[in-house]
């Protein structure tokens, strides 16, 4: 991130010092806590600025900032470094760099549990925002679509597969389509499509008012505090759609003419098991919010701010490769964090279904798969899960970018 000097409000960028005083002075936000000479700054009152902004950098990090202006080596910026620095190196519109890294809208795995996109004051006035949101919920569908029969198999895995019970990619998929043909591989797939649109809509609106409350008279968001805001309205969206979660399940794991359809399944749930049953799990999947979203968050910025300050000199744009290796490590980790709770969400799901069988509660169910299989019992159906991270990211990126020329969405 680059200081950029305050603006005059008749002459644009002020090129001259100020005529009150003898020597140049510091714009009034730039003096923190440790201010130096009168007309220069230095390392702390840099850094001391990005702290009151919401950003924590080093001082190494401060001191790259000063490098950067400095010419007579003095440690200390002037006015006519600073001038110049900013002459000579525009930044026109700080929206680009935060363009080519959103991601969360972009990159989806099935799992919608990331923090949502920012959008800017200019988006939300000229309507960008929904079509954006749109474009991110049909790359979504393709994605989830191209990627279903994976989907299933890790759903089976999850619920089916244990120690006596061993289940294997290529033995699983075989099985399916033994039991229902080619078409069944995608069951379940209609409902955890329709679910993309309402959970993406009650997300926004909701992370766009937790925000306001967060944000108070502040003019951002800290990382941490946006984490916060995102994982609360991830559980908002989840707590209301969080039916569908159930009948998506139930429809993946059904049998050859045991439903019709989404209704028929949501009727029959409600006859035979009562209200309580769309609702099972539902401990599990809030508490897997926190470590997906908090983990993909924090290695995507991470990524985002090594690959900045080490290639970012000339160009905003970080290129495709590294767009889609930061979401898909990021995206990686998070569900690695959260797996066991995943696992233990959907079969708290399947096992409602069973008549006569235990319904333990969601300790009680970790402390059943840790007795009997061990750690590894609480990643079963990972390795699918894996199998579909890369081109379920890859697809939604691809009908992302091609959505946005057709909706006419701009970068700038």
């Amino acid at each position: 991130p680059r200081l950029a000097p305050r603006p005059t409000p008749s002459s644009g960028w002020d090129a001259t010092p100020p005529k009150s005083t003898p020597s140049p002075t510091v714009p009034a936000d730039l003096h923190g806590p440790c201010a130096c000479v009168p007309g220069q700054i230095d390392v702390s009152e840099i850094q001391a600025t990005f702290h009151s902004l919401g950003v924590y950098i080093s001082l190494q990090q401060a001191e790259k900032i000063l490098h950067s202006m400095d010419k007579d080596g003095t440690m200390t910026v002037d006015w006519h470094e600073w001038r110049d620095h900013f002459i000579l190196n525009p930044l026109e519109n700080m929206e680009e760099v935060v363009h080519y890294w959103k991601h969360s809208t972009v990159l989806d795995i099935g799992e919608c549990l990331t923090v949502p996109d920012e959008f800017s004051e200019k988006e939300k006035r000229t309507g960008m925002w929904w079509k954006q949101l749109l474009a991110g919920a049909m790359a979504g569908a393709v994605s989830r679509t191209g990627t279903a029969p994976l989907d299933r198999l890790k759903v089976f895995m999850q619920v089916h597969a244990s120690k006596t019970n061993t289940m294997n990619v290529f033995g699983g998929l075989k099985g399916m389509i033994q039991e229902g043909g080619v078409r069944s591989l995608w069951r379940g797939n209609g409902i955890n499509v329709l679910k993309i649109a309402p959970e993406s809509a009650i997300k926004f609106m909701a992370y766009e008012q937790i925000k306001r409350a967060i944000r108070g008279q502040q003019e951002t968001l800290r990382v941490q505090e946006r984490f916060v805001a995102g994982s609360l309205a991830g559980a908002t969206a989840q707590t209301i759609i969080y039916p569908m979660e159930v009948l998506k399940t139930r429809l993946t794991l059904r049998k050859t003419g045991q439903y019709s359809g989404v209704a028929d399944c949501a009727k029959k749930i409600l006859q035979k098991e009562g209200i309580r049953a769309f609702y099972k799990g539902y401990l599990p999947n809030v508490l897997g919010i926190i470590p997906y979203a908090g983990i993909d968050l924090a290695i995507y910025e991470t990524l985002k701010n090594m690959w900045l300050q080490k290639y970012s000199k000339n160009t905003a744009d970080p290129g495709i490769l590294v767009l889609l290796a930061s979401g898909t490590i990021s995206s990686t980790c998070g569900q690695i964090a959260s797996y066991p709770l995943a696992l233990v969400r959907t079969r708290m799901q399947a096992q409602a279904s069973i008549e006569g069988a235990p319904q333990p509660s969601m300790l009680g169910l970790f402390k059943h798969i840790l007795s009997r299989e061990g750690v590894l019992g609480l990643y079963r159906g990972i390795a699918p899960n894996f199998m579909k991270v890369i081109p379920a990211v890859s697809i939604s990126y691809v009908v992302y970018e091609n959505m946005k020329q057709v909706l006419g969405v701009t970068s700038r």
